[in-house]
């Protein structure tokens, strides 16, 4: 992975092999972010994504494989237990333009991944809402 930051914001370039999610972790402890709104674009070859069940309160995950173009990749990071919490969804697109969507559990990019994280200021964390089965943002 390769950076630069400009103001408030980081601009990362994930190379081929690297994983979004946990490549983005690593980087925002490093960089101590704690607040930060997330998007890119990309290719990848294995994703998992998923779904949450309101009622049943879980998430059902499908695996992907095989080339996928990143056609949107948008979230938040934010901390929880005091460390960075990332809450990314994505839509991927086939080689047919079939499109599959869903809370981004993990991926691996192909080709590249180009992401913008626009930091905020004020650091913002997260608690669990037993009635909702998520983890929300403590406003």
């Amino acid at each position: 992975m390769r950076y630069r930051k400009s103001g408030p914001t980081f601009i990362l370039r994930l190379d081929r092999g690297e994983e979004i999610v946990s490549t983005l972790k690593d980087f925002c402890e490093e960089q101590d972010v704690r607040f930060a709104t997330v998007q890119g674009i990309g290719a990848v070859d294995n994703a998992v994504i998923g779904i949450f069940a309101a009622k049943t309160k879980e998430y059902h995950t499908t695996t992907l494989s095989g080339d996928h173009e990143i056609t949107s990749l948008a979230g938040n990071i934010t901390t929880m237990d005091n460390k960075p919490y990332l809450h990314l969804h994505i839509m991927l697109s086939d080689a047919t333009y079939l499109a599959f969507g869903g809370h981004l559990t993990s991926a691996v990019v192909s080709g590249t991944c180009e992401i913008f994280i626009h930091t905020i200021d004020e650091p913002l964390g997260r608690r669990f809402d037993a009635g909702v089965g998520l983890n929300v943002f403590d406003l």
